[in-house]
This record gives C-alpha cells, sequence and structure tokens, in this order.
C-alpha cells in the first residue's frame, strides 16, 4: 500500500495525546494511536502490524478522521439488547463506589438489595470502568474530619499573609517538626520476581528536627536527639526571631507543645516584639508548606540506607544546610 499524505495539525495532535493516556474507550485511544503513527509518515500496513489490526481498520480511522474529526474516535450506539442498568442505576453505584471502599462484588450485592435489575458482575465492572473508575490502594486522608469552609478561609487567609510577605511587611515562615529513624521508610524498588528486597532495620534513637521554611527563601533548622517539648518549641521560635530581625508571622499546627501553659509567658513576650502565631484549622497539613519539604527529604532525598546515629546526623545536617543550593524545594 502506497503512502498515505496525512498531517495532524499541534491542537489535535495535543489531544489525541491526551486521548491515549485518559481516554475511557480502548478503541478511543487505538484509533488516537493509528492516528499519531500515520501523522508520523508511517506506511498504513506497518502500523496495522504495529498495532495488531487489519490494514482496512487504520484506512477506515483514517477517512472518518477526515470527515468528522474527533466525533469519529468514540464508538457509536450498537444494536443488540437493551441495557439493564438504567441512567439512575448507573449514578447509584457511582455514588457507592466514591463513599465507601467497595469492591465490585460489595456494589453488587448493594446494588440488589437496593431493588435494582440482575445483571452479571462484569456489567459492574465495565460500567465502572467506562465511567473512569480504576481498582488501586485507598490512602488515609484527614479531609473527611475537618470543616471544608474553616479550611478554605484559612487558605485565604495563608495567601493574604503570603502577600504581606511578599511586600516585606514582615517575614512569613513555616514550622514544624520532624522525626528522622536510622532505618528508612519503606519504599519500591526493583526486586527480582518471587523475592522481597530486605533493608536492615538497625534499632536506634530517633533524631528530631525543628525548622521553618520562610519567604526568604531561608530554612532555620535546629537538630537534636531529645524529646520534642514546649519549652524546646519556645526557644526555637526567640531564635528564630532573633535570626530574622524582622516582624515575623509564624504558620503551625495545633501540636500541644505549640500552646502548652509553661511557655505562654515567653510566647505573649515574642508577640511584642513582633511574633505572630497562626495556628492552622484541625486536619489542615496541606496548609502548612514544610510538610512537603519533609516528605521529599524522607522519601526522595534521602538515599535509601541503613544508618549508624553519625551517618543519619550527618546525612540530616547535610541537606538541611545546604537547602537552596544542592537541595531546592519551591516556597
Amino acid at each position: 500500500m502506497a503512502r498515505i499524505n496525512f498531517h495532524l495539525d499541534p491542537g489535535p495532535k495535543a489531544t489525541l495525546k491526551r486521548l491515549i493516556e485518559r481516554g475511557v474507550q480502548w478503541r478511543e485511544r487505538q484509533r488516537a494511536r493509528t492516528l499519531l503513527l500515520l501523522d508520523e509518515g508511517m506506511l498504513p500496513e506497518v502500523v496495522a502490524e504495529t498495532l495488531g489490526i487489519h490494514v482496512r481498520t487504520v484506512g477506515t480511522t483514517r477517512n472518518q478522521w477526515m470527515a468528522t474529526g474527533l466525533t469519529s474516535l468514540p464508538d457509536r450506539p450498537r444494536s443488540g439488547a437493551p441495557r439493564k442498568l438504567l441512567a439512575e442505576h448507573v449514578e447509584r453505584l457511582l455514588g457507592w463506589a466514591k463513599a465507601e471502599p467497595l469492591s465490585a462484588s460489595a456494589l453488587l450485592a448493594k446494588h440488589k438489595d437496593s431493588g435494582g435489575p440482575d445483571v452479571h458482575l462484569a456489567t459492574v465492572h465495565a460500567t465502572l470502568k467506562n465511567s473512569g473508575f480504576v481498582w488501586k490502594r485507598t490512602r488515609s486522608s484527614l479531609k473527611k474530619s475537618r470543616d471544608e469552609a474553616t479550611f478554605r478561609q484559612a487558605g485565604v487567609k495563608i495567601e493574604e499573609l503570603r502577600e504581606q510577605a511578599a511586600a516585606g511587611e514582615m517575614v512569613l515562615a513555616y514550622v514544624d517538626e520532624a522525626g528522622f529513624a536510622q532505618p528508612q521508610p519503606n519504599r519500591s524498588a526493583w526486586t527480582p520476581r518471587g523475592e522481597r528486597h530486605l533493608i536492615e532495620a538497625k534499632r536506634g534513637m530517633r533524631l528530631n528536627v525543628l525548622a521553618a521554611l520562610l519567604s526568604s527563601g531561608e530554612l532555620f533548622s535546629a537538630t537534636y536527639w531529645q524529646t520534642t517539648t514546649a519549652e524546646t518549641f519556645g526557644g526555637f521560635i526567640g531564635l528564630l526571631k532573633e535570626h530574622v530581625g524582622k516582624p515575623l508571622t509564624v504558620i503551625l499546627d495545633n501540636a500541644s507543645i505549640h500552646k502548652a501553659k509553661s511557655i505562654r509567658p515567653a510566647i505573649e513576650f515574642l508577640k511584642k516584639q513582633g511574633v505572630n502565631l497562626y495556628f492552622l484549622p484541625p486536619y489542615s497539613p496541606e496548609l502548612n508548606r514544610i510538610e512537603r519539604f519533609w516528605h521529599k527529604m524522607k522519601y526522595t532525598l534521602l538515599s535509601v540506607k541503613s544508618r549508624t546515629a553519625q551517618m543519619l546526623q550527618e546525612d540530616v545536617v547535610k541537606i538541611l544546610d545546604n537547602f537552596g543550593t544542592n537541595y531546592k524545594f519551591a516556597f
């Protein structure tokens, strides 16, 4: 077969690439691949062999695209038996799937208990997949426990504080504590099939870090092997104020050490020196930007290996001291 003169403009080409990554229907994804391969100048018979389809299918896909564009990609309704799951049944299934981590079998049982028509388990699978659902691991989240209105208000307040810091009116600091253990957190690794990738789990003390991510682009930190106490926190804020030398607003969570009675006099004194503490609403770790730095530090910047106490302290301090140069993180 002769080469087909076929060319895609940048806009449709980008759309086809997105369909390949996110398209729900496999035929829609296959047609998008066909068109992109033709656009690269590949012969129709080579496209057919690459995708495992008939060469006539390649020509049909190309002709329909030339006639109707993007509307030619999805499957059209086909004749056959009427659908057993009506729109209201599908909506109900999707609602249950969003509300609870239910398996397809559990969803089918719930569907039948609610008086829905008798369908096969494969129908439930297909309905979920065609609606953009995939089966993957759940994640623990605090979002369902928090007050969303209060969370949004705090987000607006923090944006106002960021604007004040950008205008030079004060310095904004995201403050939090983190602990680092000698064995690193588990993560994925290339492992021979049927085996486990084992890392020696050394027992030892926990290295604690108190740090402030500043609007100036700096990271001010302190490391220690002792337990973090209210007095430790109060002393850190005092050192932070001395380091900044300007009016300071500190964003932090509601940990008990941040509000302990024993440090209230010191906090009141610092307030007179221009230090204001802004406490985040409960269950809102996303609003404290230093939380993302801790995650990146533990799971990316620190290599996976077993460490002695001295090695752990050296590796942690190296990252903290080289923040902004060798180790960068956007404020």
